[in-house]
């Protein structure tokens, strides 16, 4: 399980980590998260917990900075829907689809790296995948490879 960070909110929005006694940043905040460390922000004043509301303060600072996080598409969907139906399927779904996309691009980078220290030729196989790939293949009647011998 990983450490959990308990940070108390004043009400001139400063952020005070309990654990070291000190003021923190939202960077602060987001490096905490980035090593694995749990972040739980109570309001000092109402004791309520806060902490939603900071992790999105720090996303919406990446991506004034960024200038996107999300697609508008997404957004929109968000707005429309977000009180309802998309609400249940955030709080059920989404945290495990981003888990296990997270969890395949690593596997598939370790793989990709094994490859190369294993000095494998990848460009043959990439050709042949590429080939069994491409959304034309059918409409063309031929292979990528066809076409560059008749060149």
């Amino acid at each position: 399980m990983a450490h959990r960070i308990t940070l108390k909110k004043y009400p001139n929005r400063r952020l005070y980590d309990t654990e070291q006694s000190i003021y923190v940043t939202l960077n602060d905040v987001a490096d905490m998260v980035r090593q694995g460390k749990q972040v739980e922000v109570i309001d000092l004043k109402t004791n309520q917990d806060v902490t939603a509301f900071t992790l999105t303060q720090i996303i919406m600072e990446q991506t004034k900075k960024n200038n996107t996080i999300l697609p508008v598409s997404l957004l929109h969907l968000i707005i429309r829907f977000g009180e309802n139906s998309l609400s249940e399927f955030f709080e059920k779904n989404l945290e495990q689809i981003i888990r296990s996309y997270l969890n395949y691009k690593k596997n598939m980078e370790n793989q990709f790296q094994l490859c190369l220290e294993l000095g494998i030729d990848l460009s043959a196989m990439a050709e042949k995948t590429i080939n069994q790939l491409t959304p034309f293949h059918s409409f063309l009647g031929h292979s990528i490879s066809e076409d560059d011998e008749n060149k």
